[in-house]
């Protein structure tokens, strides 16, 4: 996947990371943080059928490219869904996008219906990818992350994940030690 879009290399890795931070601060045991790691280093395998040139749009694309990026949460599941993991990897990677108010994509789940997982990788992602450089603009900065997803909170995202994740940035911050490696 990164061999392909340079600009998010190392995403998959950052969010991995985040997402294990995540669940330690949530309490979460061994067994659960492998495989939400697992999910979060694939979480964008369905990229592959994303066209590149539409990966790497120096500016905002279109309601159709937009579409196509959108159809990479179920190609990942297909890819996913019959390799026999002992955690729901598959199901984790295409509901990453679901949203608690069923604002999110492909299915549209609310509250409940979405793995904790997802909804870790959901929060995990959102810090990651605002907090990095992407093709069509500069990063943002945790901080600016850590605002968006404030005001997301118990609205599309998951209050107890975001609280950690808020937790995470006091102190050594080790967040915004994740955002600032290169190489992870």
């Amino acid at each position: 996947m990164e061999s392909r879009d340079p600009y998010t290399a190392g995403h998959q890795a950052r969010v991995a990371k985040i997402s294990v931070a995540l669940a330690e601060k949530l309490g979460w045991s061994q067994n659960d943080k492998e495989g939400l790691y697992l999910a979060a280093m694939v979480h964008d395998i369905g990229k592959v059928g994303v066209p590149a040139d539409i990966l790497t749009k120096p500016s905002v694309l279109t309601p159709l490219e937009m579409q196509l990026v959108q159809q990479h949460v179920e190609l990942g599941y297909q890819i996913l869904k019959d390799i026999p993991f002992p955690w729901p990897i598959a199901e984790m990677v295409r509901q990453h996008h679901e949203r608690l108010d069923g604002s999110g994509y492909p299915r549209k789940l609310k509250a409940d219906q979405i793995l904790q997982g997802a909804k870790v990788l959901a929060v995990a992602d959102t810090i990651e990818s605002m907090g990095t450089h992407r093709p069509y603009r500069p990063a943002l900065g945790l901080s600016v992350a850590l605002e968006q997803i404030k005001r997301e909170s118990d609205v599309s995202l998951d209050a107890e994940v975001v609280s950690a994740a808020f937790a995470l940035a006091e102190g050594d911050n080790p967040l915004q030690a994740i955002l600032d490696a290169r190489h992870v």
